[in-house]
């Protein structure tokens, strides 16, 4: 944790980091990579995430590749700052799966002094921004934006296509229901 020193007593600096990208672009991977370095590093960690997310576990984040996480599901972002953290590292898995509330929500986090690890979709299956995640990338230190890799002509994918009848926003689903596709490819399905 870095550490500022104010009127001669030492403050903890919070700060605050986004991954985002498609579906199957290794956001979670490259959450659970950045936490495994901060355990390594001797430092706390707490992950949170939607409880509506039950696609793998209840109550662990796993990546697409089933590398599995113990987690806190949570019912709203709010839920978040009412648990006692006493950590150094505060990570948050499918943000998008929350309210703008979000936004604030971190924000308090970084302003406490937490470094604090974001995770979601940036773009839903319409390839517009996706909940709180255009609000987090503003706010944020750091963001690294993953790609997936196009399932149709093999570049680089920023898109999530769901290829399933369903104009609902949130439809939690995998390999059955999307796809990674790249820019043209998108728009070419979109079309079709």
């Amino acid at each position: 944790m870095f550490l500022e020193k104010t009127a001669n007593r030492a403050v903890r600096s919070g700060w605050i980091e986004v991954i985002c990208g498609s579906m199957f672009s290794g956001k979670t991977e490259e959450l659970i990579r950045r936490l495994n370095r901060a355990k390594i590093a001797k430092q706390k960690v707490e992950i949170f995430k939607p409880a509506v997310d039950k696609r793998y576990d209840d109550k662990n984040i796993v990546s697409h590749d089933e590398n599995p996480v113990s987690s806190t599901p949570v019912e709203t972002a709010a839920q978040i700052l009412l648990y006692d953290i006493n950590v150094d590292v505060v990570a948050i898995d499918e943000a998008q799966f929350f309210n703008l509330e979000l936004v604030s929500v971190v924000n308090e986090l970084a302003n406490r002094g937490f470094r604090v690890i974001v995770a979601g979709l940036d773009m839903d299956f319409r390839g517009e921004p996706f909940g709180p995640i255009p609000g987090l990338m503003a706010i944020a230190e750091y963001v690294t934006k993953v790609h997936a890799i196009c399932m149709k002509c093999g570049n680089l994918a920023q898109y999530s296509h769901r290829f399933i009848k369903d104009d609902s926003l949130v439809v939690l689903g995998e390999k059955e229901s999307y796809e990674p596709l790249c820019r043209s490819c998108f728009i070419e399905r979109q079309n079709s």
